[in-house]
């Protein structure tokens, strides 16, 4: 073998050699491009929700709701024959109608609402009780009261459905009384010295009220 064959042959083998390598190399860059450029985007479609139940629907209606019917009556008489005494009261109720009833039963009706309007004013002043039974039953203020107890009534008595009557009137504001912001009342009578330091507030049948 000749110089020069020699030397061709190293320099052919070599060739190869770089050849492959470089093929290698080259086969594998774009193996990677070639999966960059063919990979696609996933979409993952979640699954169908079971058939949920329907939810509950709503159908706004109008609320209605009793208003109390303005008062149409030409006189307190007739607004007391209107009104239903039946019904049960509550103990403050049942005090003012009691005081009504032993202190002015015998009065007309403006005297009787007079009475129940004193006893109103008083739970509103903060130098009295401030409910109707403190009030009525409040020691030397009431003659007829006994050892701070309210004496029965008959309660199926005429004057007795219209004392219950009238506590409701006053009670609610139904029907001004003629001696408004009045405190104190005594009878005719007699002649209290605490009424000289007094404002009257008017005379109403056997009664005298001040403020």
């Amino acid at each position: 073998m000749s110089f020069f064959s020699a030397r061709a042959r190293v320099t052919a083998l070599a060739l190869t050699l770089l050849t492959t390598l470089f093929g290698a190399a080259g086969s594998g860059a774009f193996a990677q491009d070639d999966l960059s450029i063919q990979a696609q985007p996933v979409t993952v479609v979640p699954p169908l929700p079971a058939e949920a139940e329907p939810l509950p629907r709503f159908t706004a209606e109008p609320v209605i709701q009793a208003l109390p019917e303005p008062t149409e009556a030409e006189s307190l008489a007739e607004l007391v024959a209107t009104l239903p005494t039946e019904a049960d009261l509550s103990d403050e109720m049942k005090c003012l109608a009691q005081a009504i009833y032993w202190e002015a039963r015998g009065e007309d009706l403006d005297g009787q609402l007079a009475v129940a309007q004193v006893i109103i004013n008083r739970t509103e002043t903060g130098r009295f009780p401030g409910n109707y039974c403190g009030v009525v039953t409040q020691p030397a203020q009431f003659s007829f009261v006994r050892a701070g107890r309210i004496p029965a009534v008959r309660a199926g008595s005429q004057a007795w459905h219209r004392a219950k009557a009238i506590a409701r009137i006053a009670h609610d504001a139904l029907w001004d009384s003629e001696v408004g912001d009045a405190l104190y009342f005594h009878a005719r009578r007699v002649r209290p010295s605490w009424a000289q330091t007094k404002l009257a507030r008017g005379t109403i049948d056997s009664h005298i009220f001040y403020r």
